[in-house]
């Protein structure tokens, strides 16, 4: 079957979006598209013939555009494509609720997009996968800071944050999702939950046939459509729509994940947040140094091991290579990055001759405040080194100091496996973006 053009459409740059779908849309006709940097695209490919034609009623006149998929790519796009072509019926199909992952995401806050990486070149880099492929027009035709300017322009104020993250200055994801949800609302953008996308085929006339099933009752309905558009992440229906229009498929596996650590010390820590660490994935696959998996960032302990913006990096840019191994690796973590380790035993060792004179502080409620550590993991510390807190400092061994300090820049942990999800956030796979194309200046014919 000849393969259709495909498009990643600016939806995906929406609320970061890029980073977890391609959103791709299907069309048939010979002169489509929109007169604006954000293009559909055309296809001079055969029409085959669709078994359902005769269940589908003939919806002549103005254009329409479907969408499969109502997560933070699909309501972009059909914001986008209402906004460039006002004639154009938009509807968006989704078989939960809108925008879930977005209320979700950020821990609540929405992380909308990266604000330090605005050249098109340098942003591609950052992406895990495909950045060859990302280098040419996707981020001229809409990067981070037109995502930026658009929820400015839409009543959204945003704060960048040490790390790049933009978040609504709200820190609330409802901010983003009510804005989006509203703006396609006010733009006539017919939005429909609860309904799942079966099937897609073309009839003998060009048209688009979907069929339509409802998850709570016994429904089906067919709809048809003169584009589709798919942005559905990584569900198996786009999957299914995409092979079926001859698209191949990269097996997804997790990119986005925490690490579950055995280590039954990290109970003691669970909830403490550690402002900067320096963490170092090591995989029995991958002899040589890798950069990529050395991220700088904040880390978060829990009751199943770590997580925070510096684990999930690496999780996105060893995803393949963890899935290959069963997500078996060993973790260095480094818990003050910017302090070379002959510093800290210089700061530990002046600690204690500063209060040793003294004969009354314990080493349980003091330590150099250079660290920035909070006081429970340094508790901790202590009781690795089997150190009673009730110890003057005065009497602390140089040996333990020298151990403390060692833990402090290379404590090692064992990754016995992925946090558990019932669905992931992030895939790494998918429609290769070899096979999207995007096409600047196209007119509407």
């Amino acid at each position: 079957m000849p393969q259709l053009s495909s498009l990643h459409l600016p939806a995906a740059a929406a609320a970061a979006a890029a980073r977890r779908t391609t959103a791709f849309a299907l069309c048939r006709s010979r002169s489509f598209s929109f007169s604006s940097p954000a293009s559909v695209c055309h296809s001079s490919c055969n029409r085959d013939t669709a078994a359902a034609t005769a269940a589908c009623p003939s919806q002549e006149g103005e254009p329409s555009l479907v969408v499969v998929g109502g997560g933070a790519a699909g309501v972009y796009a059909s914001i986008r494509a209402k906004t460039l072509a006002p004639h154009l019926n938009v509807l968006v199909l989704e078989k939960g609720r809108f925008l879930s992952k977005v209320k979700i995401s950020g821990g609540g806050r929405c992380n909308v997009t990266n604000g330090h990486h605005l050249e098109p070149l340098v942003m591609a880099t950052n992406y895990p996968r495909g950045h060859k492929e990302l280098r040419g027009s996707f981020f001229k035709t809409h990067g981070p800071q037109d995502t930026m300017r658009w929820f400015s322009d839409h009543g959204v104020e945003l704060k960048t944050e040490d790390d790049g993250r933009v978040f609504p200055m709200t820190d609330s994801s409802a901010s983003i999702v009510d804005c989006l949800l509203n703006e396609a609302r006010r733009l006539g953008v017919s939005l429909q939950a609860g309904k799942a996308v079966s099937s897609v085929s073309v009839t003998e006339n060009g048209k688009f046939v979907l069929k339509i099933e409802k998850r709570t009752v016994d429904f089906m309905d067919y709809i048809n459509a003169s584009y589709v558009l798919v942005a559905t992440g990584s569900s198996q229906q786009g999957y299914s729509i995409a092979t079926r229009f001859g698209h191949s498929i990269i097996a997804p596996v997790p990119s986005l994940f925490t690490f579950k650590i055995t280590d039954k010390r990290l109970s003691d820590l669970s909830g403490v947040t550690f402002p900067s660490v320096k963490a170092k994935l090591k995989l029995d696959s991958i002899q040589k140094s890798a950069p990529e998996l050395t991220q700088i960032g904040p880390m978060l302990v829990t009751h199943w091991g770590l997580s925070g913006p510096v684990v999930l990096r690496l999780s996105a840019w060893g995803a393949r290579e963890l899935h290959q191994y069963n997500y078996q690796a060993k973790l260095t973590v480094d818990f003050v990055p910017d302090i070379h380790i002959e510093d800290v035993k210089r700061f530990l060792f002046q600690h204690k001759d500063h209060h040793a004179p003294l004969q009354k502080l314990k080493i349980n409620n003091s330590f150099p405040m250079e660290f920035g550590l909070v006081k429970r993991f340094w508790r901790f510390l202590l009781e690795q080194e089997s150190l009673d807190g009730d110890m003057l400092w005065a009497s602390i061994p140089n040996s333990n100091l020298k151990t403390i300090a060692l833990r402090l820049k290379q404590w090692m942990f064992e990754v016995v496996a992925k946090g558990q999800f019932k669905d992931e956030f992030v895939t790494a796979g998918g429609v290769p973006l070899s096979e999207v194309f995007i096409l600047a200046q196209l007119q509407l014919s």
